[in-house]
């Protein structure tokens, strides 16, 4: 039993008998693989001998084996057992048969051609890449001891990809003194070559002494390098237990593995479980290492969207389009979205559209539109806006979650970091740049801090992410959705206050929303009645009949049908409902520019040729949603009527009809004076009589918004079923 050290290039615990026994047995797994890639055949087909053909016509030297096809083969019975469990011993050998067939290819196609042309001496390694089917992985926690040296599959967010690095394969190296020289073998991975200390010369002339001590030099011309590129994985955040950081794991890939993922995709990788000693940490000990994965192989994860093409089976395709063909099929999928929170129809609407985004378009002069919709969420406390942000990032294919006071710029954008161990600079993307292609979701998002708001105007708008520190200028994708929640300035929204006194945010942040929905808690009887029955239900795990009227879908199949629409579906506006538009937001201007002049102030909700842009968006979502090509003059129209719900309505919030704002103000400030004259400390009086007196010098709008005023500043108080109010306090 030998054990040879990581460094030198070899693995722990191997038994390296030289025996004939175990030499001829390394011969027939060759000639095994080598069986395997001839003659291997599905129908008729020869699937891997084809394929290698093709390779070998446009220069790609690899070749993908599929894992499932070794298990499946009846020409060669446990390969793929063999492949697993001995992966560093074995790929070598099968990547030399694919090199034997690839020649044997050249060579008999050089015969049919009757060329006298002549087979290149050396052909390139072929590098043989893995692929596995199935979606069996294993979470990156759960790898330990017995796993090394074992071929194993996780899957994770890529963070951080470093530059391309020539690694050596084979060094030629040569003595100063004799000019002996030799090639020594460089196994891929994290560990190096120790170079020779003496020569070993058979020269008369000279030996190891006339040699002296290490007197081999690198002739780097005569040496092989391949491409190789490290990458940080970390844990998907859904894999993540409560409580615990998520886990990273180093990657080294390398010829055509190496410069395939950027920092945020999401992979599935297939490699060697390995260890090497990491040189920046020696005080840890000697039998102290570090554990990192030889990749094989690497598939984009299917889930991520905004990356690559997801493979749906006709089964799934045609339930699709017989869902987006369902009459009310838009108001189902509305009610399928946070069913356990009552009511917000039209939030849960905006929400939908949110999803599903509008088309991504990029002018002739290379300028690029965004097409996914942002929705900012401002209101109350305890109106279940951190449920329904908790809920898309279950929904979305791609989230993530994060807190307003937890997240910083470099947290939600980029950070530059130093590695420990070569000393330099790399990126690792933030939150908008780990969820490129979906959703970001950000709570609490009035309790950041002013200068890490400003960080994501860039990311909102133009949807990338510009980095100049630490020497390192790049631009980093961002094209995501953002849903934010949001509480008022003073914690609840102040109807004696414009919404500009409400609203914490500059006007460059708000312009970036597509839509703004300012929620009230607003105490209405009956309303309260429905509420409470609904959360009891809930409590009891009884199904409400009224929140179950549409019928809801299942998350698992929601987020599949929000993937497979945005993949296969990119709707444009017709030429009447562009019309439509362009003469709607001219009339929306004017609505804008009527409340200014009433306010005699700029509104806070700029109304902007981005707004314009956002129904355009809304509009192609909704079309999007029915896997429309086209968006029509009924998608607009809704889109408007949700565009005047949210941000409409919040720029116009307070306004009785009739009533300018600051009139409004006047009237309730009045009525609240009577109130107070009418009712001194600690007396009572009917409900019906103070309204009957009140209406008679006001609107009953303005009474009504003036009671609940006072109630909320717990001036007064209703007893007996809101029968009688109370003077409780000043």
């Amino acid at each position: 039993m030998s054990t040879i050290g990581w460094d030198s290039g070899q693995i722990y615990g191997s038994n390296l008998n030289s025996s004939r026994s175990r030499v001829d047995s390394l011969e027939e797994l060759e000639d095994k693989f080598s069986d395997f890639v001839e003659n291997y055949r599905v129908g008729a087909e020869f699937i891997y001998r084809e394929q290698l053909r093709r390779n070998l016509h446009v220069q790609k030297y690899h070749l993908e084996i599929v894992l499932e096809d070794l298990i499946n083969s009846h020409l060669q019975k446990g390969l793929e057992e063999k492949l697993v469990n001995r992966p560093r011993e074995l790929l070598p050998l099968f990547e030399t048969a694919a090199k034997k067939v690839a020649r044997k290819i050249l060579l008999e196609e050089r015969e049919e051609d009757d060329s006298n042309s002549e087979l290149p001496n050396e052909l390139r390694n072929l590098q043989v890449i893995l692929r596995c089917e199935t979606d069996a992985t294993m979470q990156m926690r759960h790898l330990d001891a017995h796993h090394i040296s074992k071929l194993v599959r996780i899957r994770g967010i890529i963070i951080s990809a470093s530059s391309l690095s020539a690694k050596a394969t084979q060094v030629q190296i040569k003595c100063k003194t004799c000019r002996h020289t030799k090639m020594l073998s460089v196994h891929s991975g994290f560990s190096g070559i120790t170079l020779p200390r003496t020569c070993d010369s058979d020269r008369s002339e000279a030996g190891p002494k006339e040699c002296g001590l290490d007197p081999f030099f690198i002739v780097h011309d005569k040496s092989n390098f391949v491409d190789q590129q490290i990458l940080k994985l970390q844990e998907a955040p859904d894999l993540v237990p409560v409580g615990d950081l998520p886990r990273h794991m180093l990657l080294s890939c390398d010829r055509d593995l190496a410069n395939l993922v950027i920092p945020g995709t999401r992979v599935a990788v297939l490699g060697t479980y390995d260890i090497f000693q990491n040189k920046s940490s020696k005080s840890t000990g000697v039998a102290i290492r570090n554990p990192y994965i030889l990749v094989v192989g690497m598939q984009l994860d299917a889930d991520s969207y905004g990356r690559g093409e997801k493979s749906f089976t006709p089964e799934e395709q045609e339930e699709f389009i017989a869902m987006s063909k369902q009459p009310h099929f838009y108001e189902m999928f509305a009610n399928s979205i946070a069913p356990s929170i009552y009511g917000n129809t039209d939030i849960k609407k905006a929400v939908t559209c949110l999803l599903f985004g509008g088309s991504k378009k990029v002018l002739p002069d290379n300028m690029r539109l965004r097409g996914d919709i942002n929705v900012l969420l401002l209101g109350d406390p305890g109106t279940a806006k951190s449920q329904l942000l908790k809920f898309v990032e279950k929904v979305a294919p791609v989230a993530v979650y994060t807190s307003g006071k937890g997240s910083s710029a470099a947290g939600l954008t980029a950070s530059v970091i130093r590695d420990a161990g070569s000393r330099e600079f790399h990126l690792e993307g933030g939150a908008m740049v780990l969820a490129d292609g979906g959703v970001v979701c950000i709570d609490e998002f009035d309790k950041m801090r002013e200068e890490d708001r400003v960080a994501i105007h860039e990311a909102m708008e133009q949807q990338t992410i510009s980095i100049a520190k630490a020497g390192i200028t790049t631009v980093l994708n961002s094209r995501t959705s953002v849903l934010a929640a949001a509480n008022p300035i003073f914690g609840r929204y102040d109807d004696m206050k414009t919404p500009g006194e409400n609203i914490d945010f500059q006007a460059t942040i708000l312009s970036r929303f597509d839509m703004i929905f300012i929620i009230k808690d607003e105490h209405e009887e009956d309303r309260d009645r429905t509420i409470a029955r609904h959360v009891m239900l809930v409590h009891m795990n009884r199904a409400n009949p009224q929140s179950a009227e549409g019928g809801e879908i299942d998350i698992e199949k929601m987020k599949k049908y929000i993937a497979y629409c945005r993949t296969k579906c990119a709707p444009r506006l017709s030429a009447a409902a562009a019309e439509k538009l362009s003469s709607h937001f001219v009339s929306i201007r004017s609505e804008v520019r009527r409340v200014e002049q009433d306010m005699r102030e700029r509104s806070s909700i700029p109304i902007t040729i981005r707004q314009l842009e956002a129904i355009v968006r809304i509009s192609e979502a909704l079309a999007k949603l029915t896997l429309s090509p086209i968006a029509t003059e009924e998608h607009v129209d809704e889109a408007i009527r949700l565009f005047k719900r949210s941000t409409m309505d919040a720029l116009q919030t307070g306004e009785v009809e009739g009533l300018t704002q600051p009139q409004v103000i006047f009237e309730v400030q009045n009525v609240t004076r009577d109130v107070r004259n009418r009712l001194p400390v600690g007396s009572s009086v009917s409900a019906a009589t103070l309204l009957k007196e009140l209406s008679k010098n006001y609107s009953d709008i303005i009474v009504r918004r003036a009671l609940d005023i006072l109630v909320r500043q717990e001036t007064l108080q209703y007893k007996n079923s809101r029968k009688v109010i109370h003077r409780s306090g000043v």
